[in-house]
This record gives structure tokens, sequence and C-alpha cells, in this order.
């Protein structure tokens, strides 16, 4: 599915929209670059979610956890430099548990994203406007994973 955005709240609304069908154990993996509107995405999935927090991005805590209609475990994987500080900071807990995890560049870990992710990618086009950003939603399949 292509959604797009035309403001930050746009892209705000779509991550409420997507959150509410939001299920626990779920893995939503996002991608794009710097300032593409990755934590706006993960603002509004949390609001959808019922988490009236203050949402920032745990660029150096690695993840921050909250609670709503689902526990939301918000990862941002920026400063993770392999697989193995995932593995440290025991994220097979979070993705393989009961909640909701959300992943903030993503891309960097993608070896390690389980079945089923749901991989969003947030992309700009400046040819639109400044503002515009395309994202676009897709289940990882077995194929994918070949």
């Amino acid at each position: 599915m292509i959604y797009e955005s035309f403001s930050q709240q746009d892209t705000e609304n779509i991550g409420y929209k997507i959150s509410q069908g939001a299920l626990a154990g779920q893995v939503y993996c996002l991608i794009g670059e710097l300032g593409a509107g990755k934590t706006a995405f993960a603002r509004g999935f949390a609001k959808g979610l019922g988490i009236s927090e203050n949402i920032t991005s745990p660029t150096f805590s690695i993840v921050n956890e909250y609670i709503g209609r689902l526990r939301l475990f918000h990862f941002d994987v920026y400063r993770i430099k392999n697989v193995q500080e995932m593995e440290d900071a025991g994220y097979e807990e979070y993705f393989y548990g009961s909640g909701v995890t959300l992943v903030e560049w993503a891309d960097m870990i993608e070896e390690i994203w389980p079945k089923d992710t749901v991989i969003i990618c947030i992309e700009r086009d400046a040819v639109q406007s400044d503002d515009f950003r395309r994202i676009t939603v897709k289940l990882m399949t077995a194929e994918d994973e070949a």
C-alpha cells in the first residue's frame, strides 16, 4: 500500500491509521533517510495505540518502552554498528515479545528482521514539494527473504 503525505501531520496521521491494525508480536521496520519523517510516523503510531506520552527517537538509549493498548517498543538503531550490539541489547525479547516493535533505521539490521515484518519506507520527493513524502507499506514475505 502506498500513502502520500504533504505534511508532518499527514505522516503522523498515516502512522496512526496503520497502528489501528497492529497486533502483539508484530515488528514494523521504518526505512528512510535522515529527516524523512520516521519519528513523526512513530508519534502517530504511538498515538494510535493510545499512548499519550511525548514520543522521541531513542537514538542514545536504543529503545524506549511505552504502555498503551499494546506495549510499544520503539527502537532507533542508527548508532548500532552490528547485529551483536542488537543481541547485547536483548532485541529478541522485544521482537518476539507480547508488544509491538517499531524500528527506525531498520535497514541497518535487515538480517535479523523476523518473518512477517511490516516494512515501511518513507521517501522524500522534492519535485513534489519539500514536505511531500511517499510512504510505502509492505509485508515481508518468504520471497523477500530469499
